[in-house]
């Protein structure tokens, strides 16, 4: 008998996750994944590398079709989203829109995987990809351990990108290679695709009932036990005194019109631009959207404006 059926809910996350009072973890979404491919409608390679033995963690590595012959390539390093606790680098998903993007903007892809909550609380995300990061700099000499890195990336144009969860950790990763830098790898600029922040007070028009407001929170609680809250600057930047210190020249927000974070993803962009960050923001909404539409969705008018804009900041934040 599954172990769903044979015991308790302890916590009811749904639609994402049950846990069970045996200890069980049931994900209802996020669980399919795909192989590594040579994409036949982008002619996009992919495939798979180990980039942290001790956790056993990979990343998906995506290289466009050959243009221009020994012409090194922008590097960006990718952070799935799901709100730490659903999805990874290999869904369906993610790989349909790295195709995608790496296809447009002929632009080389990490797409890393870390490890999730509830089986490894924060900061184990945030750690993981510090590491995935240290990985791809490891390359800065054409002599690290996977050859499409030496090959073909360009490591002095690097760029950060991430959706919800994901831009999350892109904006902690930037903010940590402001103040710890990593020899080997340049980091431009970053994307933040409808970014999971939140706060104790309401801002813009974001909800303001206090059921709304109280299952974020508890996705956020969920993900990070021994956070002070909701005003830690893990979940709200705006707080972070180190926020002017971002360790990139350019940053690009999108926000959907219909998202519950998009409020947040508008004050972040406000306070960055007022924080003495001496770098260019820059913020895009999707009208008529919700939250990640352009990954349900990719062919919707709007998906394709989000992906020519952020193929372009890609292509010009240098």
């Amino acid at each position: 008998m599954d172990s769903s059926s044979s015991s308790k809910v302890a916590l009811d996350l749904s639609p994402m996750l049950k846990i069970y009072e045996d200890g069980h973890v049931e994900r209802l979404l996020g669980n399919e994944t795909v192989p590594p491919s040579l994409d036949p409608k982008t002619q996009v390679q992919s495939k798979d590398v180990l980039y942290c033995p001790q956790h056993n963690l990979s990343s998906r590595l995506y290289l466009p079709k050959p243009s221009t012959p020994n012409k090194k390539l922008p590097l960006l390093v990718y952070f799935h989203g799901g709100g730490f606790f659903i999805e990874t680098a290999f869904s369906p998903t993610y790989h349909n829109y790295l195709n995608q993007l790496v296809a447009e903007a002929n632009i080389i892809v990490v797409s890393v995987d870390y490890r999730r909550a509830p089986e490894h609380h924060l900061p184990a995300a945030y750690d993981d990809s510090w590491t995935a990061l240290k990985w791809v700099a490891s390359h800065f000499n054409g002599n690290g351990p996977e050859t499409w890195l030496n090959e073909y990336a360009d490591l002095g144009k690097v760029f950060l990108a991430g959706d919800s969860a994901g831009a999350n950790i892109a904006h902690h990763m930037g903010i940590r290679y402001g103040q710890d830098k990593i020899p080997g790898i340049n980091i431009l600029g970053i994307v933040l695709i409808h970014p999971y922040f939140w706060g104790k007070e309401a801002v813009g028009d974001e909800p303001k009932i206090l059921e709304m407001r109280s299952k974020v929170e508890g996705f956020w609680t969920f993900a990070n036990p021994t956070s002070s809250g909701v005003d830690d600057p893990l979940i709200n930047p705006c707080v972070d005194q180190n926020l002017g210190k971002i360790g990139c020249r350019k940053v690009l927000v999108t926000v959907a019109e219909n998202d519950i974070l998009k409020s947040r993803g508008w004050y972040y962009y406000e306070k960055l631009k007022a924080s003495g960050w001496e770098g260019e923001a820059e913020i895009m909404e999707a009208k008529d959207e919700n939250h990640v539409f352009h990954l349900f969705n990719p062919s919707c008018e709007n998906a394709f404006a989000m992906l020519k804009k952020v193929s372009s900041f890609l292509n010009q934040a240098n």
